[in-house]
C-alpha cells in the first residue's frame, strides 16, 4: 500500500510532477525512479535504479532521448497514462495504457520489488506495470512469460551500447515450450541457450552455475491457460538478498548479486566459445578440453574438410554411414538385419529442437531405436524422456553435470568400434598407431640427442623446466617428481603477448595480490573470460618450486571446490599460471571485516565449511592423486560470484602413494597459526595435518576471529579461549554475533565440537575428512568427547621461510597445556 503521509516521497499524482532534479522512491527506499545520463553521454532517460545510478534496471524513453534537463515526469491531461515530457511539453514516451476509462484517481509509484505501477486509487487495481514491459534486466519475482497461442512475449532486450539504452541487438525470452528454454537472440538468430528445464534447474547449465547455486531458491516455471501460457520466475532464499540478471550489449547474461544492499558480486555463464549457439555445427560437439575444441560426433566426419581443418565449423559433420532406415528406404533392404544402435556421449549440453514424453529410460530407448527419424535419446529423471530427429545442434561437454546423451548408429559403426568385427580395419588402423609410435619415439630420442649437442637451447615454449633440490625431502611425499626436469603436458599453453593485452601489460589497476612467487594479476581473454594471473617474479627464490608443484598438481584435479587451472605461460625468463577469476576474492576478506562479515550468515558460513570439507576429502581420498594441501588457511579459500569456496595455491602441496600414510620434511613450509604441532615441531605431515588446519579454519568461520590475532584471556590463541570456553560451558560465547541466532545455535554448537575435535593435539585422535564430512551431514549423529587443542597460547603469525629447518621451528611454536576448570 502507498503512504499516505509520504505522497510527496514516493509517488506521481495528477497534482504531483517529477523534475528532472527529483526522484521517487519505493517505501524501503531501496529503488528510485528519475531522470539519468549513461556513461560517455549528456543524453538524459528516465529509469529505474537499484540504490544507485550505476544500476539502471528498467529505462523508459530508451529511443527518444531528452537533449536538456527540462523533463518532467507527470500523468496525461486524462488522468490515465504516465508520461514523460520534454521542455516543450511533447510527449516523449507514455504507458500507453488503452481502453481504459476511470472517473477514479490514477497513482504511479514503486513497489519494494522494483516495480513501476499504475493503479487505480479507489479499487486497487493496477492498471499497468514496467515488468510487463521490462528493459535488459529481470528482478526478482518479475515474469518472463511466451504465450504460444497468441506468440505475445514479455522478453527483456539489450542497450544498444552501454552509452545507448536504445534497443540492441540482443534479446532473452522463454523458448521450446514443450521443454522449455531460456535463449538469448542476436536479432533473429539463437546466440545461447540454457538446456531444457526439469523442474529444478535448466539441465544444459554447467554445474553450480548462477542457475543452481545454492543461494538461489532457483527459477520455477508454470503453466497457465491450459498450458498455453508459460512464465519463468526466480527468487532468493533471504528477504535481504536482491540480484539481477541482465542481458548486455554484448549478448552476455550478467547476474549481480546484493546482500544486505552490500553488492557480493557478479556472475556471467557464458564464458567461452562453446557457449555460442551451433559453435561447432551440425553434428559437431564443442568441448573446451579438446583442441581444437570442435569434434564431430562418434560416426560422422567433416562435411568440409577444408573449412575444418581451417577450424570454420560451422557446417559441421556428417554421418560416415547410413542408418538402417535409409538403407531399407533407399535399396529395399537391411542388409542381413543388423540393426542400429546407440553410443553414450557422457555428461553434455543436450542439442536443441527437443521432443519430451513422459517414458521410463527403457521405453524411451525403444521408442527412439523404433522410429526411423529418431536420432538420438536422453533420460532425465525430472523430464523424463527427451528425442531429437534430424541433425543434433548445439552439443557442449561438460566435465560435470549435464545429461548422457545417446545418439544413433550404423551397426558398421558399432561393430568397428564395440564389437570387435571388421579385424581387417582394425589391423590396418593398429599398424598405422603402432608405426606413429615408433615414429614418435625415434623422433624424440633424435630430437634429445640433438638438444645435448646444441646447448640444451629450448624454445621460448619449451615445456620443460628446470628445477632446483635444495632441500631433500621423504621418498614417501613426492615434490611431484624427483628428478632434475619436468615435463608438463595436456595443459594449455598461453603465449605471453595474450596474456600481456589480458592485463592490461601488468598494469598496476590489474594487480590483486601479491605474495612469495610474484604477483597476481586479473585479465580478461579476447573472448570476454575473465582470468587471474599469477607472474612469477624473475628474483624469486621459491617462486620456482611452487610454481612447479601448482602446475602438476592442479592440472590432475577437477573438482568444484578446487580452484581451476586453465593452463600456463613459459617463455624466456616468464612463467605464468592462469586460473579462473574469483570475483569475490577470499574468505579472509569477508572473515575478518566488520562489515563484509555481515553478508556471510550462517547458513551461508555452513555452506563454505561443507565445500572446503569435500575439497579436502577429494583431495584426500577421492582423487586420483592423494594430496596434502599443507597450506589451507582463510586467505587460500577463494570465493566465485556465489560465495562457493575453491581451495588454491598448491604451491606448498605434498603427493602420497597409494599406500603411504606419512611422510617427513627438513623444510617447514606453511603459516603458523594454522599448522598442526607434529608438522612444526618435527616435520611430519600427513592428512591429519590438513585436518588439523580445517579445526582452526572452522572455528575462525563460526568465530569470526583470527587463530592467531587474540585476545583478552591470558594471551590465549583462539584454540585456548575456545578450550576454555568448552570446559566452562560457556561455548556459546564463542559465536560471531552476526550468526548467534538461536534457530541455528545447537548446529553452530555441533560445528564448534566439530572443530576441536579436529585440532586434537594427538593427530591419530583426529578424525579423517570423511569421517568429518559424515559429522557436517549429521551421518554420524553422536560425537566424542575432544581431547586437548594444541597450541594453546598466543604466538607471532608469519609465514615459514622456505629454508627454515625444522630445529629453528622448535623455537617459534609452542605447545601450552592449559588444565579446563
Amino acid at each position: 500500500m502507498i503512504k499516505i503521509g509520504s505522497a510527496s516521497m514516493y509517488t506521481i499524482t495528477s497534482s504531483k510532477l517529477i523534475k528532472d532534479s527529483e526522484t521517487i522512491s519505493s517505501n524501503d527506499d531501496a529503488f528510485k525512479l528519475g531522470f539519468f545520463s549513461p556513461m560517455n553521454t549528456t543524453n538524459r532517460y528516465v529509469g529505474i535504479w537499484y540504490l544507485n545510478q550505476s544500476n539502471i534496471i528498467w529505462v523508459a524513453n530508451r529511443e527518444k532521448p531528452l537533449q536538456d534537463s527540462s523533463g518532467v515526469i507527470t500523468m496525461s491531461d486524462d488522468n490515465t497514462n504516465l508520461v514523460v515530457l520534454n521542455g516543450q511539453k511533447h510527449v516523449i514516451w507514455s504507458s500507453n495504457v488503452s481502453n481504459f476509462a476511470s472517473n477514479f484517481n490514477v497513482t504511479a509509484y514503486i513497489q519494494n520489488t522494483g516495480n513501476l505501477v499504475l493503479q487505480e486509487d479507489t479499487t486497487g487495481k493496477i492498471i499497468w506495470e514496467s515488468f510487463k514491459h521490462p528493459s535488459d534486466a529481470v528482478l526478482l519475482n518479475m515474469t518472463i512469460s511466451t504465450n504460444q497461442k497468441t506468440g505475445e512475449k514479455v522478453k527483456l532486450t539489450s542497450w544498444k551500447t552501454p552509452s545507448d539504452p536504445a534497443y540492441g541487438n540482443f534479446s532473452f525470452s522463454l523458448e521450446r515450450l514443450n521443454a522449455p528454454e531460456v535463449f538469448v537472440w542476436n536479432q533473429t538468430k539463437p546466440y545461447w541457450r540454457s538446456g531444457p528445464w526439469n523442474g529444478q534447474v535448466f539441465i544444459g547449465l554447467p554445474s553450480r552455475s548462477l542457475y543452481t547455486s545454492g543461494y538461489l531458491n532457483g527459477f520455477s516455471i508454470a503453466r497457465k491457460d491450459n498450458g498455453n501460457v508459460v512464465e519463468l520466475m526466480f527468487t532468493l532464499l533471504n528477504s535481504s538478498d536482491f540480484g539481477t540478471l541482465v542481458v548486455s550489449s554484448e549478448g552476455k547474461l550478467v547476474y549481480t548479486s546484493w546482500i544486505n544492499r552490500y553488492q557480493v558480486g557478479t556472475n556471467v555463464p557464458q564464458q567461452n566459445e562453446c557457449d555460442i549457439y551451433g559453435y561447432c555445427g551440425p553434428n559437431g560437439s564443442c568441448d573446451l578440453k579438446n583442441l581444437p575444441i570442435c569434434t564431430c560426433l562418434e560416426g560422422f566426419e567433416p562435411k568440409n574438410v577444408d573449412e575444418w581443418n581451417k577450424q570454420n565449423w560451422s557446417s559441421g559433420c556428417v554421418r560416415r554411414a547410413s542408418l538402417q532406415c535409409e538403407r531399407v528406404k533407399y535399396n529395399g533392404s537391411a542388409l542381413g538385419g543388423k540393426g542400429d544402435d546407440f553410443v553414450k556421449l557422457e555428461t553434455t549440453k543436450v542439442p536443441d529442437f527437443v521432443q519430451q514424453s513422459y517414458l521410463s529410460v527403457n521405453a524411451c530407448r525403444a521408442e527412439c531405436l523404433n522410429n526411423c527419424n529418431c536420432t538420438a535419446y536422453a533420460f532425465d529423471d525430472g523430464i523424463q524422456c527427451l528425442t531429437w530427429s534430424g541433425n543434433l545442434i548445439d552439443i557442449v561437454r561438460f566435465s560435470s553435470a549435464g545429461t548422457d546423451l545417446y545418439i544413433r548408429q550404423a551397426y558398421s559403426e558399432l561393430s568397428i568400434d564395440t564389437k570387435g568385427k571388421r579385424n581387417v580395419r582394425k589391423i590396418i588402423i593398429s599398424t598405422v598407431v603402432v608405426g606413429a609410435i615408433i615414429f614418435a619415439t625415434c623422433t624424440y630420442f633424435l630430437w634429445s640427442w640433438a638438444s645435448k649437442h646444441s646447448g640444451r637451447r629450448k624454445e621460448p615454449n619449451s615445456l620443460i623446466l628446470n628445477t632446483r633440490q635444495s632441500y631433500p625431502e621423504n621418498q614417501n611425499a613426492s615434490t611431484i617428481k624427483n628428478v632434475k626436469q619436468i615435463k608438463i603436458e595436456d595443459l594449455t599453453l598461453f603465449e605471453f603477448q595474450k596474456i600481456s593485452a589480458a592485463t592490461n601489460n601488468f598494469g598496476s589497476a590489474n594487480k590483486i595480490g601479491q605474495g612469495g612467487f610474484g604477483s597476481v594479476y586479473k585479465g580478461k581473454l579476447p573472448g570476454g573470460r575473465e582470468i587471474a594471473v599469477k607472474r612469477l617474479a624473475r628474483t624469486s627464490s621459491q617462486g620456482i618450486e611452487e610454481f612447479m608443484n601448482e602446475v602438476i598438481v592442479i592440472s590432475e584435479l577437477q573438482h568444484r571446490n578446487l580452484l581451476r587451472l586453465l593452463g600456463c605461460c613459459i617463455e624466456e625468463e616468464e612463467k605464468m599460471l592462469v586460473y579462473e577469476y574469483m570475483p569475490n576474492n577470499s574468505l579472509d576478506f569477508y572473515l575478518f571485516d566488520p562489515i563484509k562479515k555481515k553478508i556471510l550468515d550462517w547458513q551461508k558460513r555452513l555452506y563454505i565449511i561443507e565445500g572446503i570439507s569435500r575439497g579436502l576429502l577429494y583431495l584426500h581420498r577421492d582423487s586420483r592423486l592423494r594430496i596434502i594441501h599443507r597450506d589451507l588457511k582463510p586467505s587460500n579459500i577463494l570465493l566465485d560470484g556465489e560465495l562457493n569456496p575453491k581451495i588454491s595455491d598448491f604451491g606448498m602441496a605434498r603427493i602420497f602413494g597409494g599406500s603411504e600414510n606419512e611422510g617427513n620434511t627438513r623444510r617447514i613450509v606453511g603459516t603458523y597459526g594454522y599448522m598442526s604441532p607434529e608438522y612444526a615441531m618435527e616435520g611430519l605431515f600427513s592428512e591429519k595435518s590438513d585436518v588439523f588446519s580445517f579445526g582452526v579454519l572452522l572455528l575462525e568461520i563460526i568465530s569470526g576471529r583470527k587463530n592467531t590475532s587474540f585476545y583478552n584471556h591470558q594471551a590465549l590463541t583462539l584454540l585456548g579461549y575456545t578450550w576454555k570456553l568448552w570446559n566452562e560451558d560457556e561455548v556459546v560465547a564463542l559465536i560471531d554475533q552476526e550468526i548467534c541466532n538461536a534457530d541455528y545455535v545447537g548446529n553452530i554448537l555441533r560445528c564448534i565440537h566439530i572443530g576441536l575435535l579436529c585440532v586434537q593435539e594427538i593427530a591419530k585422535e583426529r578424525p579423517t575428512m570423511a569421517t568429518v564430512v559424515s559429522m557436517l551431514n549429521s551421518e554420524i549423529v553422536k560425537l566424542p568427547h575432544p581431547s586437548q587443542p594444541a597450541f594453546l597460547l598466543s604466538q607471532t603469525e608469519h609465514r615459514a621461510d622456505s629454508g627454515q629447518q625444522n630445529n629453528d621451528s622448535n623455537n617459534s611454536v609452542t605447545v601450552t597445556s592449559l588444565q579446563g576448570r
